[in-house]
């Protein structure tokens, strides 16, 4: 993600106090979620696992949930690496000690899911929790690598969400698509080409007809066409005289995870 950059006049107890502030609200904030959404139920006294699987048909979400575990974790780990970085750390101390909060948290939720009447604690979200903080990590040490790839979340709320009145981006599996996108303008000699720098090559996973659902179809799609580049877009009509500056980043920032609905041509391969 873009560097919003940090503070070199904190002294080292402001910089000691930023750290732990952000590592507790993200630990606890993300608790907090838990216990409001998904343990509403008496926690159980006994700690209990469950084989999920992965993407099967069968599996109670085809596998989006296991792609939004990575994704969340990826996420975490790019967010909270500027945040360190405000906290007063450098981007190598920033970026570790993203991936520990972000990997850490959603291990609280596992162990949380565990101790849960309705969930239980599954290996399989613990794998995937750790490779979106891998991704997260490689990506902030890798930054052509950032600049020619994107991993993203484009939602539109299911059919059934809507009916059920459960609009919820992290819950409503059958209104999310993830993406890899492949830029244009993250390649040298294509960045140089109007207007294909403004394109990409999008590869994605979805399902529908699973949570929340009201008794429909269960499918599965394998999506990949083109998509548009709006941070580029953006780049260079919105923020064509104000080229750098924090809004600019912080859009670059938000674009760089969310696929907007609309801004994709995707075919759809059914499993």
């Amino acid at each position: 993600m873009p560097d919003l950059g940090g503070d070199p006049t904190l002294t080292a107890a402001q910089k000691q106090f930023r750290t732990r502030l952000l590592i507790g609200g993200a630990v606890g904030g993300v608790l907090a979620y838990g216990a409001s959404h998904w343990w509403q139920d008496s926690m159980s006294s006994s700690f209990r696992t469950v084989n999920e699987g992965w993407f099967g048909q069968n599996t109670y979400t085809g596998g989006a949930d296991k792609l939004g575990h990575m994704y969340s974790t990826y996420v975490g780990t790019r967010l909270l690496t500027d945040a360190f970085e405000w906290a007063g750390n450098d981007r190598e101390t920033a970026s570790w000690l993203a991936a520990a909060t972000a990997w850490g948290a959603m291990l609280a939720v596992e162990v949380g899911d565990g101790y849960s009447q309705r969930f239980r604690f599954s290996k399989e979200d613990l794998i995937m929790n750790t490779l979106g903080t891998g991704l997260g990590l490689l990506m902030e040490k890798q930054p052509d690598l950032d600049k020619l790839v994107d991993f993203r979340l484009m939602y539109w709320p299911s059919s059934d969400a809507r009916r059920l009145n459960q609009v919820d981006i992290v819950d409503d599996h059958s209104g999310q698509t993830y993406l890899l996108a492949l830029k244009a303008s993250g390649v040298p000699a294509l960045r140089r080409i109007e207007p294909l720098r403004y394109f990409e090559l999008a590869l994605g996973y979805g399902t529908r007809g699973y949570e929340p659902n009201a008794g429909g179809e269960r499918s599965r799609h394998v999506y990949y066409g083109i998509s548009l580049n709006v941070a580029e877009i953006l780049g260079a009509t919105v923020f064509g005289d104000s080229k750098g500056s924090r809004a600019q980043r912080i859009s670059d920032g938000v674009l760089e995870v969310f696929q907007i609905p609309g801004t994709a041509a995707l075919a759809d391969h059914r499993l």
